[in-house]
């Protein structure tokens, strides 16, 4: 599912307008992501956790040269699913 079905599907499904199903989705996301970068931690009950993690700087290699260099430290964006998911996904 991509995001245009997302979208066509909360459409169909709650019986709005494709713009107005947009709007949702994308105020969704907009949120976790905002609340992602001030709290570090966004949490849904039944489906799961999203939260910031760092990645510190490490040796690495460049593919292209073989030559050794410097990966910078950065943050990554995780996700953890719920028991409640897995347990569905697992049946």
């Amino acid at each position: 599912m991509n995001h245009s079905d997302l979208i066509d599907t909360i459409a169909t499904g709650e019986g709005v307008t494709k713009a107005d199903a947009k709007k949702l989705v994308e105020g969704v996301f907009a949120a976790i992501v905002d609340a992602a970068a001030k709290d570090g931690e966004v949490s849904i009950n039944g489906f799961g956790k999203f939260r910031v993690t760092d990645s510190p700087e490490r040796d690495g290699r460049n593919p292209a040269t073989g030559e050794a260099m410097k990966i910078k430290a950065s943050k990554r964006f995780a996700f953890t699913a719920s028991k409640t998911l897995k347990d569905k996904l697992n049946g």
